[in-house]
């Protein structure tokens, strides 16, 4: 399965996120924050990147745009993210988000709604 890296500041949600991915063979990696975001992804490689909007520091969008330019541009990274109102899909789609699912998670969606992505499907949740 993949090495999926995932940036959440939420212990609970990271603990749940890692649970079910794990369950469906996945290796993950967890950061609390975007400190030393750049670091993990060359020491992990991971294949798909589930990362919060909203996080301490950088918010989301900014670590997206450090991202998007480098030599991962290529990677797949997908928006988490509680805020749910109108608009808000379309701006991170527009922001090279690959991806946006929305928290609360539905568990049992969740590990369904990776593997799209990981299958190289744009995803909306």
């Amino acid at each position: 399965m993949a090495m999926i890296l995932i940036v959440e500041d939420s212990p609970d949600n990271m603990k749940l996120f890692r649970a079910l991915l794990t369950l469906r063979g996945h290796q993950v990696t967890g950061l609390p924050g975007g400190d030393g975001l750049m670091a993990t992804i060359e020491r992990t490689a991971p294949a798909l990147v589930l990362m919060d909007i909203q996080l301490p520091g950088k918010d989301g969008f900014a670590l997206l745009k450090d991202i998007r330019g480098s030599v991962h541009r290529e990677l797949r990274v997908v928006a988490l993210t509680a805020h749910a109102m109108s608009g808000d899909r379309e701006r991170a789609l527009e922001a090279g988000f690959d991806g946006y699912i929305t928290k609360p998670i539905d568990i049992h969606v969740f590990p369904d709604l990776v593997q799209r992505v990981l299958s190289s499907e744009v995803i909306s949740k």
